[in-house]
């Protein structure tokens, strides 16, 4: 009888087995892996370098494409990228040490150390940097709206130039998550405030160099001739080919970090099992931000902590120039995924989120196209809206015609471009840095001014002339 349940028990055992599909096997990973990554292996393609470290231990590693199309360099797995927006942890990181050394608080208004910002009216708290909360207007977007281009440098003392002038935030801090480079840039301001030492070399001495991170340096000269690093470019889909995307950045703080694949993948070891001198920093890596009414963002201390396919997930995208990178770590299964790449077009989220469906064992999801920008039908447009618009905040001026029966706008910097009403009082343009506009009436119904928005940038003031 006995032996007749053990049998009964032994045969269901391997029926449920034989219904669960098996892990794929170390040497089929790789494969899969390394298939992803092919297209890029053609001539005349920049590639990137891909890394993936499970249980402690690095079990892929590869580039892939050129690292230079003009001199026929390949990527290799220690090749240097700029690796932008996921440079922000090191940062948060950093404000993180001196938080624990009792240097400052997280809490702390930032005009404690930046003495020299406006009172906008609410506090503004470091931690609402570091949340994106801080209701602060953007670097790019800013500077953008004030006449520069894609390829002018910017510093952050640039940045800060504007930033003394402005009068408004984009919301009361706290009350909503927008993502916002300044604050990060006003990090590594304070940084070397309090430290009295430059950003740059007190994040290789405090950082970097303890960690074992050799090979990581922050960028703000972006001329400076440092091997082995990779040179991005930009997809150009009119015509199909690639071409030299201009370095133009030099701030840092919320970016230009370099580095390669196998310091990314000690840096994220070190999240994921800290030693006794730093947990106290790492546990505050990963304390969500609050809003004013008491909702928990996905977004910590420079990362983004989330769900992937039911899978607990926290990382960070970043892009600058034609660079791309993506870091995420799956925590439960021990699982580090690094993408770095240097061209425009390299999905490095998605090819990052591909890898982790091969050694996670979960479905593939199919590629999606990119929905088509809606059009929206112009309405008519008065003459009373011709004229000049000034912003004394950005200190520059927008002109507004009708040309040939169609509205058109032009600065000095950013040439003519097309506008056109989309509804009452509300313009619509073509030209992302001027994009929203909102006309603001007085007394009479007369045009006294537009507000702008522009995505990190809402309702900049400009004076009707």
């Amino acid at each position: 009888m006995k032996s007749n349940i053990s049998l009964s028990f032994l045969m269901i055992s391997v029926i449920l087995q034989s219904c669960i599909e098996p892990s794929p096997k170390p040497d089929l990973i790789n494969q899969r892996i390394d298939s992803l990554f092919q297209e890029w292996n053609v001539e005349g393609h920049p590639g990137g370098s891909i890394g993936v470290m499970k249980d402690g231990e690095i079990i892929f590693s590869n580039g892939y494409g050129l690292a230079s199309l003009e001199y026929d360099v390949p990527n290799t797995d220690s090749t240097l990228f700029n690796i932008a927006s996921v440079s922000k942890q090191f940062t948060a990181y950093g404000m993180a040490m001196l938080e624990s050394q009792g240097k400052l608080s997280l809490e702390d208004d930032i005009r404690e150390y930046l003495t020299e910002l406006p009172d906008f009216g609410h506090k503004i708290s470091i931690r609402h940097m570091l949340n994106h909360t801080s209701g602060m207007r953007s670097l790019h977007a800013l500077l953008g709206m004030a006449g520069w281009r894609g390829d002018d440098r910017r510093t952050n003392q640039d940045l800060m130039r504007f930033m003394v002038n402005q009068k408004d935030l984009n919301f009361e801090p706290g009350a909503e998550h927008l993502y916002c480079n300044t604050g990060y840039i006003f990090c590594s301001e304070i940084i070397e405030r309090i430290t009295g030492q430059e950003f740059v070399p007190w994040m290789d001495e405090n950082v970097f160099t303890p960690l074992g991170m050799t090979n990581t340096y922050v960028e703000e000269e972006y001329n400076q001739v440092v091997p082995n690093n990779a040179t991005s470019y930009n997809w150009q889909r009119e015509n199909e080919e690639f071409s030299r995307a201009i370095p133009y950045w030099g701030y840092v703080g919320s970016g230009n970090i370099h580095t390669n694949i196998h310091d990314l993948m000690k840096w994220l070891q070190h999240l994921r099992d800290p030693d006794d001198r730093n947990k106290n920093e790492v546990e505050k890596m990963f304390q969500r931000g609050l809003l004013n009414n008491g909702d928990t963002l996905n977004y910590a201390l420079g990362l983004r902590i989330n769900k992937y396919k039911e899978e607990d997930r926290y990382g960070h995208g970043g892009s600058i120039g034609g660079f791309r990178a993506f870091t995420a770590t799956f925590p439960e299964h021990e699982l580090h995924i690094v993408v770095l790449t240097n061209f425009s077009n390299a999905g490095s989220g998605k090819m990052a989120m591909k890898i982790a469906d091969i050694i996670l064992n979960k479905p593939s999801d199919p590629d999606e196209e990119s929905p088509e920008r809606e059009e929206l039908p112009a309405m008519a447009v008065s003459n009373d809206i011709v004229g000049s618009y000034y912003s004394p905040e950005l200190e520059t001026t927008y002109t507004l015609d009708i040309k040939e029966g169609e509205l058109m706008g032009e600065h000095p910097r950013h040439g003519v471009f097309k506008i056109k009403m989309v509804a009452t009082d509300t313009l619509l343009s073509e030209l992302f840095a001027f994009a929203r506009v909102y006309i603001v009436r007085g007394e009479n119904n007369k045009i006294k001014g537009v507000r702008v928005t522009n995505g990190r940038v809402r309702n900049m003031w400009f004076e009707k002339r």
